[in-house]
């Protein structure tokens, strides 16, 4: 998009159109690329750069790069949770969890984490208490995984050197390269698993909430205890997540 006309949009317009970018990026950006691809004079676009840092609406990363800030953050789990759309989700995940018999849930990337947006829980008494906002990591939860097998190799890579790969459980994978390995893996499968590895005893699956673009958005998720249910028998429910993340898609289209 070239800005050719000295009188196009507006700073605010400007500021919009920088945060859809660093949000939408693949990769994080650089001010050139910015200037390549938005058309915003160098000097224009130094100084909103330097608002939006300052107001904690991208910051840069250790190679320099520009990614979305805290504020942006909390504003995209904001408009997640508004109650039009939350109710809308949830009535789904309440169907699925009773057609699972276990917790349903959505968790999205929040920094380094896995927050959690949504939740319905089962009602059976042996349950995992993980409430809507808990956090949980990226390197040994199904969600985490899938989230990271989006990435592209570099910022997999990037991801899993500046995260602390704390071993939850003795199923935890705690080396670099073997985690990376189980990332490719869940790439191709097109879902994350947790074995126990965040929680001994328990197992779950992850499958991806995309935008009409196939961008990823958040992850659609149930677990069990083991002694309800094997990871093999929790996985016979996947084309069941699987159509009621179509239909969490849908609705972000409506």
């Amino acid at each position: 998009m070239k800005e050719n006309d000295s009188n196009r949009g507006s700073s605010i317009t400007r500021v919009l159109e920088i945060m859809e970018a660093v949000a939408k990026a693949e990769r994080p950006l650089s001010p050139h690329d910015l200037i390549k691809d938005l058309g915003i004079p160098k000097p224009s676009l130094h100084r909103l750069l330097q608002l939006l840092e300052n107001e904690g609406f991208i910051q840069i990363d250790l190679q320099g790069g520009l990614v979305p800030g805290a504020r942006a953050q909390r504003m995209s789990i904001n408009i997640w949770q508004n109650k039009r759309f939350k109710a809308d989700r949830e009535a789904i995940l309440t169907g699925l969890s009773a057609k699972v018999g276990e917790t349903c849930g959505i968790s999205i990337p929040h920094g380094n984490v896995m927050a959690y947006s949504d939740r319905v829980q089962t009602n059976w008494p042996l349950q995992v208490y993980l409430p809507v906002g808990a956090q949980v990591p990226l390197h040994c939860t199904a969600g985490g995984k899938l989230y990271l097998s989006t990435l592209n190799s570099a910022g997999r890579k990037r991801q899993v050197e500046n995260i602390c790969l704390t071993r939850m459980t003795q199923n935890t994978i705690t080396e670099a390269d073997v985690l990376l390995a189980d990332i490719k893996a869940t790439e191709k499968r097109g879902y994350g698993i947790d074995n126990q590895e965040f929680i001994a005893g328990l197992v779950g699956f992850a499958v991806p909430i995309n935008d009409k673009s196939g961008r990823f958005l958040g992850a659609l998720l149930t677990h069990a205890p083991i002694i309800r249910k094997s990871l093999e028998e929790l996985l016979e429910f996947l084309p069941d997540l699987q159509q009621a993340a179509k239909e969490i898609e849908a609705l972000l289209e409506s």
